[in-house]
C-alpha cells in the first residue's frame, strides 16, 4: 500500500489505527503486569526454602553441614541448566508459550508436594536430590518463558526486562523474609508454601494472551519467509547471533553472585564466629538486597532504554563487585548490612540491561530459545556460586570467598568492558560520556 492508500484507508477508518494502537497498548500492559507476578510468584516459591536449607537438608535425611546444603540447590539449577533452552526453543518451534508456562508451574508445584513427602515415606537424602533435579526442569519451563513472552511485549525491552528484573528482586527479597519465618515454625513449612504460590502462578498464566504466535507470523510476513522454524533451526539461529554471548557472560557472573548469596551468604550471616543471626534474621538480611533490587528494576531497565546499556552494564557491575567484597570484609553487622543494600542497588542497575541486551540482539521468531540461553548461563552461574562459594568457604573461610566472587564480577566488567560499548554504544548526554569513555 502507497502513502496516498494508506492515508486514504486512514481518514476513511476515522481513528480506528489510534484506537487498535491503545487498545494493544492497554492489553500489554495488563499482560505485563500478569507476566511480573508469575515471574514474582515463581521466584518466592524458590527463594522460600533458601533461609531454612541448613534444617530442611537434615529433616530430609542429610548429615548437617554447609556441604548437603550446597548439593540441594545444585541438583535443582542443574535441572535449570539442561532444560531452559529445551523450553525455550520448544516454545519458538511451536509458536506457543502460555500453555509450557502452565505446565511447568503446576509440574513444578507438584514437585514440591512431593518433596515434603519424603520424610514420611522413609526416602532418604537421595530421593530428595532426585525430586530436585525432576522439579528443577519443570520450574524452569514456567520461569525463562514467562521472561521471553514479556520480551514478546511492547514498550520497550528494558521496560519489559525491567518488570522481569523487579519481579526476581521481589520475589527474592518476599521469599527470605517469609522464608525466614516459616522455616522457624517448621522445616518443611517453606516446601508447603512454595507448593501453594508455584500452583497460584500456574492458575494465573492461563490468563494471560500469548504473542509468541503473533510475533512469528508478523517476522515471517516482514521478512518475507514462509518456511517455518523448526526446533534444531531455532537453537543453531539463536546460539550464532553475533554478540550474544555478552550478555551471557555478565549474566552468568550476576548469577554466580546471587547464588553465592543464596547459599555462603545464610551461613556466613547465621555463624555464631561472625554475625550469628536466626535464620529468619539471615532472611530479612538477604531481603535488604532483594528490595532495593527489586524497586529500581524497572525504573532503571527504562533508563537503559534511553542512554544505552553500556553505562548500566558496566558501571553496575564494577560496583556490585566492590560492594560485594565489602560485605565480606564488613567489621560489624550495621556495616554488611548497609552494603547488601547497596548490593541491590547496583544489580538493580545492571540486570534489566542485561537482558535487554539479549532483546537487542536477537530476532523475534528466536526469542525463547535466546532467553533459555540465558537461563542456562544463569543458571551455570548459580551453580558455580553454590560450588565454588561452598568449597571456598569450607577450605579457607569466608572472607577468601567474598573477594574471589567480587573479583570476579569487577574481572568480567573490565575485560568486557570494549565489547560492551561496541554492541550497545549509548544514547543521549551520559551514554555518549560512557561510551567515549
Amino acid at each position: 500500500m502507497s502513502d496516498g492508500d494508506s492515508s486514504a484507508a486512514t481518514a476513511a477508518g476515522g481513528d480506528r489505527p489510534a484506537e487498535i494502537d491503545t487498545a494493544g497498548a492497554a492489553a500489554d500492559a495488563t499482560d505485563r503486569r500478569r507476566l511480573g507476578a508469575v515471574v514474582l510468584a515463581v521466584l518466592i516459591s524458590q527463594v522460600l526454602l533458601y533461609p531454612g536449607v541448613p534444617d530442611l537438608v537434615v529433616a530430609l535425611g542429610a548429615p548437617a553441614g554447609i556441604d548437603a546444603g550446597m548439593w540441594f540447590l545444585v541438583a535443582e539449577f542443574g535441572a535449570f541448566v539442561t532444560f531452559a533452552v529445551v523450553w525455550g526453543a520448544l516454545s519458538d518451534a511451536l509458536g506457543t508459550r502460555v500453555p509450557l508456562i502452565v505446565t511447568g508451574a503446576l509440574g513444578g508445584a507438584a514437585s514440591y508436594v512431593a518433596l515434603a513427602s519424603l520424610p514420611g515415606l522413609g526416602l532418604g537424602f537421595g530421593a530428595a536430590l532426585l525430586v530436585r533435579v525432576v522439579g528443577g526442569a519443570l520450574t524452569i519451563g514456567a520461569f525463562s518463558l514467562s521472561i521471553t513472552l514479556l520480551m514478546d511485549l511492547r514498550g520497550g525491552n528494558g521496560r519489559n526486562m525491567g518488570t522481569a528484573g523487579f519481579a526476581i528482586g521481589l520475589g527474592a527479597a518476599v521469599g527470605s523474609v517469609v522464608g525466614g519465618s516459616l522455616a522457624g515454625l517448621g522445616a518443611l513449612y517453606p516446601v508447603y508454601a512454595g507448593a501453594v504460590v508455584l500452583a497460584a502462578a500456574g492458575v494465573l498464566a492461563v490468563t494471560i494472551g500469548d504473542r509468541a504466535g503473533a510475533v512469528s507470523a508478523d517476522t515471517r510476513t516482514d521478512s518475507g519467509a514462509t518456511d517455518e522454524v523448526g526446533f534444531r533451526n531455532v537453537l543453531a539461529r539463536a546460539r550464532t547471533t553475533p554478540g550474544l554471548l555478552v550478555p551471557l557472560a555478565f549474566g552468568f557472573v550476576d548469577r554466580l553472585t546471587a547464588g553465592f548469596f543464596a547459599l555462603v551468604g545464610v551461613y556466613y550471616f547465621q555463624d555464631p564466629a561472625t554475625f550469628g543471626l536466626s535464620a529468619a534474621g539471615a532472611g530479612a538480611t538477604l531481603a535488604l538486597f532483594f528490595v532495593p533490587f527489586a524497586l529500581l528494576q524497572s525504573p532503571l531497565g527504562a533508563l537503559s532504554d534511553r542512554i544505552g546499556r553500556f553505562l548500566p552494564v558496566v558501571a553496575g557491575s564494577l560496583a556490585y563487585g566492590v560492594a560485594t567484597v565489602g560485605v565480606g570484609v564488613a567489621p560489624a553487622y550495621p556495616i554488611a548490612a548497609a552494603l547488601m543494600v547497596l548490593v541491590g542497588v547496583c544489580g538493580a542497575l545492571m540486570a534489566p540491561a542485561t537482558m535487554a541486551l539479549v532483546t537487542d540482539l536477537v530476532e523475534p521468531e528466536v526469542r525463547g530459545a535466546a532467553m533459555g540461553l540465558f537461563n542456562v548461563f544463569g543458571s551455570l552461574g548459580f551453580l558455580a556460586g553454590f560450588l565454588v562459594g561452598g568449597s571456598a568457604t569450607g577450605a579457607f573461610g569466608y572472607t577468601p570467598a567474598f573477594l574471589a566472587v567480587g573479583g570476579l564480577e569487577l574481572a568480567i566488567a573490565l575485560a568486557l568492558l570494549p565489547a560492551v560499548r561496541s554492541l550497545s554504544p549509548g544514547a543521549g548526554v551520559i551514554g555518549r560520556l560512557g561510551a567515549e569513555g
